[in-house]
């Protein structure tokens, strides 16, 4: 069986300009989840009382922008030396199955290779920067996240093949909120982790889902996720689980009294995602169907840090 190739992907004749092309193979789009985490960091210096530094600000959004597209890129090049994307047959494009640069012949896998390479140089470079004026913990933060993004996809490792891609996700996208404070604060501090873990868990959520219309070729390519591991209709009521986690996580926060009382008011992010988990648990063995559910997780992964650093923001921390 072969998949209908979508009139969105990519190909060399539409993608002649250069530029474009390694632009749109980082999959900008999907950026704007770490914008939304940077932005919740940045609130929570602020809400602690740092005086917000926009130099740093900006620096701190590129690196964190660069570090995540490297990731997407790694991962596409994984993915094709396991062979997952090539057998994909049932991706809801651009959501799921990768970027398709290498299985349309818009890149070649070793131009994406050392696109990846370069796209972490210069996020190490531009690292040594900031850390010189924000402080030396910085370092291990950016260490950390670059390690868990090569980590996750690239072997030896390869911990999402490993049933702990969700694991590394969330605590990746958490070392984003955590690193956008530090850069503002300079200095160690609870607020971000403990804002930054309902976010976290929100986006492990978006790379759960998208891994049912990719279930079978993972299967067959030996990343052995949960979602490949279990029958669908069981795999799905895990995203119920992280969800739960999710909410258990925010509101523990504002019980300790480490966010202020008007952050449950985040809960709202809850509606669009309980509805994608309704869909998800009526098609998880139709994963065509799937598409308006990863919409939905989308959008309760950006809702939440948007709100959630506004009522930082407002009610003074």
């Amino acid at each position: 069986m072969t998949a209908t190739l979508s009139p969105l992907e990519p190909s060399r004749a539409r993608l002649a300009n250069p530029f474009a092309r390694y632009l749109l193979a980082t999959r900008p789009a999907f950026l704007t989840i770490t914008l939304a985490g940077c932005l919740l960091g940045f609130a929570t210096a602020v809400a602690g009382g740092a005086a917000f530094d926009w130099e740093r600000a900006l620096v701190t959004l590129l690196l964190a922008l660069l570090a995540h597209a490297g990731i997407n890129v790694l991962n596409d090049y994984c993915d094709h030396l396991n062979g997952t994307d090539a057998r994909n047959t049932q991706r809801i494009y651009p959501f799921t199955g990768g970027s398709r640069f290498i299985q349309n012949g818009v890149l070649s896998p070793r131009q994406v290779l050392i696109f990846a390479v370069a796209l972490f140089a210069i996020t190490i470079a531009g690292g040594l920067w900031l850390l010189s004026v924000a402080g030396a913990g910085l370092f291990w933060i950016g260490l950390a996240g670059l390690a868990i993004g090569w980590a996750y996809s690239a072997p030896p490792l390869q911990l999402n093949s490993r049933g702990v891609g969700e694991l590394c996700v969330a605590a990746g996208f958490l070392l984003v909120v955590a690193g956008a404070d530090y850069a503002q604060r300079g200095a160690w501090a609870p607020l971000p982790w403990m804002a930054g873990a309902p976010y976290a868990l929100l986006v492990a959520n978006i790379l759960y889902i998208n891994q049912f219309p990719d279930r079978d070729a993972d299967r067959a390519s030996g990343k052995l996720h949960w979602v490949a591991r279990l029958q669908p209709d069981t795999a799905a009521w895990g995203y119920g689980l992280i969800l739960l986690l999710a909410a258990a996580a925010l509101l523990g926060g504002v019980l300790l009294e480490a966010l202020p009382l008007a952050a449950a008011g985040a809960l709202v992010a809850w509606v669009p995602a309980v509805r994608a988990w309704r869909q998800l648990r009526l098609f998880a063995s139709m994963p065509e169907r799937l598409a308006p559910a990863i919409k939905l997780t989308l959008l309760a992964a950006h809702v939440l840090p948007l709100v959630l650093a506004a009522f930082l923001l407002f009610s003074g921390g």
